[in-house]
């Protein structure tokens, strides 16, 4: 290489390393001073060096190379910003994961996706390539270049990160602190990193347990979908939903879930529920515990069900989607669910009633396996039917007369509430004690509406029915949980209360 071309590189190099660290320090939460600290900048700056070397070895033009790495930083920091401001917290090596799941499930994605969009980015993705081809060199010594940058990239990454000062970073998940003091790409390395460091916990073992008199032969357990109090939400007392209502006066235990995710994650709250381990206990686990549930299967309430309460307990899972999402069809049997109900068993939603399989058909269906149920049964149903983005609404009028995203997630939440009402009165139908809890997974995200940085929790109620289908409402009492002790909750009632509960 000349000397003018090794001042051209040096100078593209240094000018990206600036430009990355300027990018990082747009993403929010942002760090107090004008930079992130010392190890972040490190960090941040060997894995843009990989990143360059990487598209340097590929097309042998160091202003492409550039880049293209800046490119990828500021979509990183763009979809991070994104997400901040639409669920209240950045992005992290867990969402990464769903990169894998477009392939596997597009369909998932591709529909909520219009065709002019989808021809628009095969467009761009097309010229992109083109571009890359058009200007790449096609002699050895720059590509040579890149994969030596992008070795000495990685080698001074592996070096730092099994130094002292630097592998002690981020010993505990503090996602908004750790982003704001190292940056992005190094929060999503180290907390990675952690995440695989995690260990699976020893299997769960029995407790001994005092059975009630008053055990319910019948545990329905509803995850519903983005379901909150529209009144508390939308600070409307005449947006209470009635049924939500009758069931907290009617329960024997209710009151708020305190749920960790905000506009989404429904994987957080169902794990809590499913497998009873707190946050605090999961560590890095925690942003998606499906990611590692199968080693921790054991803890699930179908299997402590037969653990504790004998092998007549029989567990269904329920869920009008694809169960191969996020694995469910690999864990919920390895939790001891003898069955999946899935999509195909549920009636496909009406022309005008939405993407996804109404409540009202989820709650037919689940009324049909409780009284198919000929021994101890848990049902445990997640819904899909409010699931966003929500639509912009015209079908309740209104004084605007506009499209209104409040006015659609209003109409499925009462959907919900009705579904809530449908299964109080089946379940009591049956004459045969019952326990029915139902549930909100996460709070809806509508802009303008319902924004992350507030309250979290959503409604919870516990409902036992006797052997006449009537409902006892025993002490009623207002309890806050958070999904993994709604978990023991659930098994107290079924099984007795546990006389020494592993932490």
């Amino acid at each position: 290489m000349t000397l003018d071309g090794l001042i051209s590189g040096a100078t593209t190099f240094g000018a990206l390393l600036v430009g990355a660290a300027a990018i990082d320090a747009l993403v929010r939460p942002r760090p107090g001073a004008a930079l992130r600290g010392g190890s972040g900048l490190w960090l941040n700056a060997c894995m843009t060096a990989a990143l360059f070397g990487l598209f340097l070895a590929i097309c042998g033009n160091f202003m492409v190379a550039g880049v293209l790495a800046l490119a990828v930083v500021a979509l990183l920091a763009l979809a991070s910003n994104a997400k901040h401001a639409m669920l209240g917290e950045p992005l992290l090596f867990s969402d990464l994961a769903l990169v894998g799941a477009i392939f596997r499930h597009p369909q998932f994605y591709l529909s909520a996706v219009r065709p002019w969009q989808r021809a628009a980015v095969a467009m761009a993705a097309a010229a992109l390539l083109a571009v890359i081809g058009w200007f790449s060199v096609w002699t050895l010594a720059p590509h040579l270049d890149g994969l030596l940058l992008l070795a000495g990239g990685l080698a001074a990454l592996a070096l730092s990160l099994r130094g002292g000062r630097v592998r002690r970073l981020a010993p505990t998940p503090r996602a908004a602190a750790d982003l704001a003091r190292f940056g992005l790409l190094p929060t999503l390395l180290l907390y990675w990193l952690r995440w695989r460091e995690s260990r699976d916990p020893p299997a769960s073992e029995a407790v001994p347990r005092q059975a009630p008199r008053d055990a319910p032969e019948l545990v329905i357990v509803i995850q519903c979908e983005s379901f909150a109090d529209p009144a508390e939400l939308f600070g409307d007392p005449d947006l209470a939903l009635p049924a939500l209502g009758l069931a907290r006066e009617n329960a024997r235990q209710w009151g708020n879930l305190e749920v960790s995710g905000f506009g989404a994650y429904t994987m957080r709250t169902e794990y809590g529920v499913l497998f009873g381990r707190e946050e605090e206990a999961l560590g890095f686990r925690r942003y998606d515990p499906f990611l590692t549930a199968l080693g921790e299967a054991s803890w699930a309430i179908p299997a402590r069900l037969t653990a504790e309460g004998g092998a007549r307990w029989r567990s269904l899972f329920a869920h009008p989607h694809d169960m191969r999402f996020y694995g469910r069809d690999r864990i919920m049997p390895a939790g001891g669910f003898a069955r999946l109900v899935g999509e195909d068993e549920f009636a496909p939603p009406a022309p005008g009633q939405g993407r996804y399989v109404t409540d009202a058909a989820m709650a037919q269906r689940i009324a049909e396996l409780a009284a198919q149920a000929d021994a101890p049964t848990l049902i445990y149903a997640v819904t899909i039917e409010n699931h966003g983005p929500w639509a912009p609404d015209d079908a309740a009028g209104g004084a605007s007369g506009g499209p209104n995203l409040v006015r659609s997630y209003l109409r499925l939440a009462r959907h919900g509430d009705d579904m809530l009402a449908h299964l109080q009165r089946s379940i009591g139908a049956l004459g045969r004690p019952a326990l029915l809890v139902f549930f909100g997974d996460h709070r809806p995200s509508i802009p303008g509406a319902s924004l992350p940085g507030g309250a979290r929790h959503t409604p919870y109620v516990m409902l036992s029915f006797d052997a006449a289908g009537r409902i006892m409402a025993g002490d009623n009492r207002r309890v806050d949980l958070t999904p993994a002790a709604l978990h023991h909750a659930v098994l107290d009632t079924a099984l007795g209360p546990a006389e020494d509960r592993p932490l």
